[in-house]
C-alpha cells in the first residue's frame, strides 16, 4: 500500500530525534509560545498536539528533517512535551547521504545561516532543537509581522530575510538594550523602499 506523501505520520515522534534545517530561533518569540502553551488546560494542550503537525523531509538516513516550526518546537521542548507528530512533506531516502544537504538546499528546505547572518557549512546545522541559537533580530522580524510590518508570505524562510534586512539597519545592542525602540526603528525601515525586495513588502508610509 503506497502512501501520500503528505498524510501525517500517525505515530508521535521524540522532539529530540528531529533535525533542524536551521541555525537559529528567535528566543523572544519561543518564551511567547511557551507562555501561551502554558495558559491553555490539559484538554486544549492535547487538541493542539493532536492537531499541530510538524512538517519534515524524510532523510536518506532514516531521520526526520524539520523544515517549518522550529520555534514550536523548541518552545514544547522547554515545556517538557517529549513527542510530536509529524508530517512528511517530501521523502527524500533515495538520495545518496553525500547529495542530501544538496538537494535540500535547492528546494530551499534549508537555511545555514547563523546568528550574524552568515552561510555556514551544512555539518554546523544543529543536530536538535536545544541547540538551537538566539538571534534576535529573528524575534524582531516576527513580531514586525505580527503588527503588520509586512505580509506573511509563502516564501521560505521569509522572516529571515527580514532579519538579514533589519541586521543592516540596527544594532545587536539596540535590540538587546530596549526591544520597543527596536520594534518602531524596525516598523519605519520596513515601510521605507529599501525593504521593497522583501517577501510580504507593504509599501512605504504615505507622505504627509
Amino acid at each position: 500500500m503506497t502512501t501520500n506523501a503528505r498524510e501525517p505520520r500517525v505515530h508521535p515522534v521524540p522532539i529530540l530525534s528531529l533535525r533542524p534545517t536551521q541555525m537559529t530561533v528567535g528566543m523572544r518569540e519561543v518564551k511567547e509560545k511557551r507562555k501561551r502553551w502554558r495558559e491553555h488546560g490539559k484538554k486544549k494542550q492535547s487538541e493542539l498536539l493532536g492537531s499541530h503537525m510538524i512538517p519534515v523531509v524524510y532523510g536518506p538516513d532514516q531521520r526526520y528533517y524539520v523544515i517549518d516550526h522550529h520555534h514550536l518546537g523548541r518552545a514544547l521542548h522547554d515545556e517538557g512535551i517529549e513527542e510530536v507528530l509529524v508530517t512528511v512533506v517530501g521523502d527524500l531516502r533515495m538520495v545518496e547521504r553525500e547529495a542530501f544537504w544538496g538537494v535540500m538546499d535547492n528546494k530551499r528546505w534549508v537555511y545555514p545561516y547563523d546568528a550574524k547572518g552568515e552561510r555556514r557549512p551544512f555539518r554546523d546545522l544543529p543536530k536538535s532543537v536545544v541547540d538551537l541559537k538566539d538571534d534576535p533580530f529573528r524575534s524582531l522580524a516576527g513580531e514586525l509581522r505580527r503588527m503588520g510590518g509586512f505580509a506573511k508570505d509563502t516564501t521560505p524562510f521569509s522572516e529571515f530575510l527580514w532579519a538579514d534586512f533589519l541586521r543592516r539597519k540596527l544594532s545587536r545592542k539596540a535590540v538587546d538594550a530596549n526591544f520597543d525602540t527596536a520594534l518602531e526603528k524596525a516598523l519605519a525601515a520596513a515601510k521605507s523602499k529599501d525593504a521593497i525586495y522583501l517577501p510580504g513588502w507593504c509599501g512605504p508610509a504615505d507622505d504627509d
